[in-house]
């Protein structure tokens, strides 16, 4: 029988299984041997131990399409990026790190602001200015009064979706109202995971209707974008493709050598200040890590 991994607690795995419902499983001891952990996310194989109690045994991981670390996350379609467009005022830096996680794992963005409603059109102006010129798509809610409520779930459909934004945004109000509540096991859902409602929070997928799941990745505060090498870093802000090439130098790091096509690109506004500088604070991080 195949499913997905809804959630993973204290050794426990919550497998989705289509038309039959939610499956309390463990892995078999040879993923422990060859220290492979599910994720949630993960397609699984699995065996029934005990149907009326929904019991069972993961006994194979299906190949993943993509996983992540932070969090520890697989076969992601697509991020749903959620900051406000004010209180709290978006914080571009941890955003930019998002955007170069995905970007290296190459996982398309939408990013969405929340809060239209109480905020000024120009600050609304300022986000489209530095994020639409930069290629990824945007979009403006409220969950207060609705606005793009339905756009939202249309990018849902057919994928699984990873929801990620700082706290005090109104990423769990939209979230609740992209959740239907009659598509959603609610119930086999609480009931079976009630042990995990007092431990830390760990990432879970939401059943939205077939095919399509938001995943709540907790821990969005805190990412360090430091494995990999400063060289690297440059592939990831999109917006400097293309200027690449066009530097006096070959392998140009876009920081400090004269005739950098980049820079000058910063200096007429083809690319964002905002941005630009993001990207130097991620590069003096990346040169400065210690090695091990």
């Amino acid at each position: 029988m195949k499913g997905k991994i809804m959630k993973g607690i204290a050794g426990f795995y919550y497998v989705n299984v289509a038309g039959s419902g939610l499956y309390e499983c463990k892995a078999k001891g040879i993923f422990r041997k060859e220290k492979i952990k599910p994720l949630v996310g993960d397609e699984v194989e699995m065996e029934v131990l005990d149907e009326s109690e929904k019991t069972g045994n993961i006994e194979r991981i299906l190949p993943r399409r993509n996983e992540l670390i932070r969090p520890a996350v697989a076969n992601i379609d697509q991020a749903l990026v959620i900051f406000a467009v004010t209180d709290p005022k978006p914080h571009f830096n941890l955003l930019d790190r998002f955007l170069v996680m995905m970007e290296r794992k190459e996982i398309p963005v939408v990013l969405c602001f929340n809060k239209k409603d109480i905020a000024k059109p120009e600050e609304a102006g300022g986000l489209e200015e530095i994020y639409s010129a930069c290629g990824y798509p945007l979009i403006l809610t409220s969950a207060l009064t609705m606005e793009n409520i339905e756009r939202i779930r249309e990018l849902l459909l057919g994928k699984t979706t990873a929801v990620a934004g700082p706290s005090g945004v109104g990423k769990s109000s939209l979230i609740n109202l992209l959740q239907p509540e009659a598509c959603m096991e609610t119930g086999s859902i609480s009931r079976k995971i009630a042990r995990g409602k007092h431990t830390t929070r760990h990432s879970e997928l939401i059943y939205i209707e077939e095919g399509a799941y938001i995943m709540d990745t907790p821990g969005f505060s805190s990412l360090y974008v430091n494995d990999f090498e400063k060289e690297e870093l440059k592939r990831y802000f999109r917006e400097f493709i293309p200027f690449e090439g066009y530097c006096r130098f070959n392998g140009c790091s876009h920081v400090h050598e004269p005739g950098c096509a980049v820079k000058q690109a910063v200096e007429e506004r083809k690319i964002h200040r905002t941005r630009y500088e993001n990207y130097l604070e991620m590069y003096r991080e990346l040169k400065e890590k210690k090695r091990y």
